[in-house]
């Protein structure tokens, strides 16, 4: 399940009190104080970890509390200092202040690590006061508490390649075929009821992540039908791959199901809609004759004008290949052009 989602809320470590010691010894008549400082509060990190796919631990943990510091012994003895607490989290996770609605971190790529709640500060003991006019001091400072926040987490999937279109494209059947992703797959509109990621595999050790994303539908980034949720998965994509069926079993017309989803990215994210775009019409194998095929192709190529659309068939492998070399082709482009900062910033 993906969960991508959640609220938590995070504290530092308290500090460790001061310590009021006086040095008494046999032999040594005059001991001075000799109260260590307590140690510091464990601070807490967010980590982007390797195989973590999800906020699923997050939503059944919502509080996180580093490491409390040790008091101050004599003899000068500092306290432990509190354990940090590292919080791992998917790859692609923004991580906000709730209260100030501030964004704190984006965990763009895995490793990436960021503090949100620092330790509070061990306390002074009273060694720490002495003086030439306070030889005695019986003084001592608490150990301050640590930072606390409620932490809202969002999840965007980082991939090289969003499938996007309209329910029934065959867009899940694609991602089963070109990688070992096994989404449910069904003849009916709606069967992706999350986004799914799959790593595609070409010559030469190449390899894509791609992402499967549910049924689009017109009104979806005003919050109608499944796709306004998951809009947001699509942002971190370099490249879109637009399925179209090539004859729609509802009767409809492929070029006017391409400009309702074109329409809805648009009015999502200028910054989404912009991003470049391959043109797909699947299932291409239920066109019998080889004649039919290249008069669809042509058809829909010039009823959208755009340069180029592929045909393929999931269910065949028909043009699977081609897609992907036109595909690594496309997130190479924008590897080259800096397109690895556009997804560190998207929306």
């Amino acid at each position: 399940m993906l969960i991508d989602r959640a609220t938590i809320f995070v504290a530092g470590g308290k500090g460790g009190h001061g310590c009021v010691s006086f040095r008494r010894e046999k032999y040594i008549p005059k001991g001075g104080p000799d109260g260590g400082d307590g140690g510091d509060g464990g601070s807490v990190y967010v980590v982007a970890a390797e195989g973590v796919d999800t906020l699923l631990d997050m939503a059944g943990r919502h509080h996180w509390r580093a490491g409390d510091g040790g008091g101050g012994e004599g003899s000068q003895r500092t306290g432990k200092k509190g354990g940090d607490l590292e919080i791992p989290l998917p790859a692609g996770t923004l991580v906000y202040d709730a209260q100030a609605g501030e964004l704190l971190v984006d965990l763009d790529k895995s490793g990436r690590r960021a503090l949100v709640a620092r330790g509070g500060k061990g306390g002074y003991g009273n060694e720490h006061f002495k003086s030439a006019t306070n030889q005695t001091p019986r003084e001592a400072t608490a150990g301050e508490l640590g930072e606390e926040r409620t932490l809202e987490l969002e999840l965007k999937l980082i991939a090289d390649v969003g499938l996007v279109g309209k329910p029934n494209a065959g867009k899940s059947t694609l991602l089963s075929r070109i990688s070992r992703a096994t989404p449910k797959i069904a003849d009916y509109p709606f069967t992706t009821l999350e986004p799914n990621l799959g790593i595609a595999g070409l010559s030469g050790y190449r390899r894509l992540v791609v992402a499967d994303i549910p049924g689009l539908i017109e009104g979806a980034h005003a919050g109608h039908g499944l796709g306004h949720d998951f809009l947001r998965h699509i942002e971190r994509t370099r490249v879109l791959v637009h399925l179209l069926e090539a004859e729609p079993l509802d009767g409809s017309d492929p070029g006017e199901n391409y400009r309702a989803i074109r329409r809805e990215l648009e009015q999502y994210s200028e910054a989404l809609a912009g991003k470049p775009e391959i043109v797909v019409l699947s299932k291409m194998d239920l066109l019998t004759e080889q004649e039919d095929r290249v008069a669809v192709v042509g058809r829909v190529r010039e009823a959208l004008a755009v340069g180029e659309v592929t045909g393929i068939s999931a269910a065949s492998g028909e043009g699977l290949e081609g897609l992907l070399e036109r595909c690594w082709a496309a997130v190479e482009t924008q590897r080259v052009a800096g397109g690895k900062q556009s997804i560190a910033g998207g929306g």
